[in-house]
């Protein structure tokens, strides 16, 4: 087997081990996408994140209105331009990413537990090598491009 192969079979069971796991909290992965990146980046614009996400806004506004509605984001109007809306985590989503922290924490430790701490680390800067190579979104999963509200 050649390495890319290695990784796409890697790829995909990780995909689904982690939606199951997520799936627990009610969230689908890139929702949980989402709460980490509004984490990271409060008041971000959706137009932003669509584009950073490579999702098409025609896509975004009702993957972030099904959110909305669970209460989990909030939009803001930007106050330096009206026609934007600046999104946030809500308590609720804060809560939620709370309880999502130590399942991810878990998958990360199940795939990798056959590795040593070093390589853990060695491979680890390999794969970010090989990403930022390919001008890979740090941080953003190439499905949210397929993404479809639920």
């Amino acid at each position: 087997m050649g390495v890319a192969f290695l990784l796409a079979q890697l790829g995909s069971h990780a995909a689904g081990l982690f939606a199951e796991r997520v799936a627990a909290l009610d969230l689908t992965p890139p929702q949980a996408g989402l709460l980490r990146m509004l984490k990271g980046s409060p008041g971000c614009s959706q137009r932003e994140l669509a584009d950073r996400l490579g999702m098409p806004p025609s896509r975004f506004v009702p993957f972030v209105d099904t959110m909305e509605e669970r209460g989990l984001v909030e939009r803001r109007r930007n106050p330096d331009d009206r026609r934007l809306h600046a999104l946030y985590l809500t308590e609720a989503g804060e809560s939620l990413l709370d309880e999502l922290r130590p399942l991810a924490m878990a998958h990360e430790a199940d795939l990798t537990s056959t590795l040593s701490p070093e390589e853990y680390r060695q491979l680890k800067g390999l794969l970010q090598r090989m990403a930022a190579d390919k001008n890979l979104t740090p941080g953003v999963h190439p499905g949210f491009r397929s993404v479809r509200p639920r």
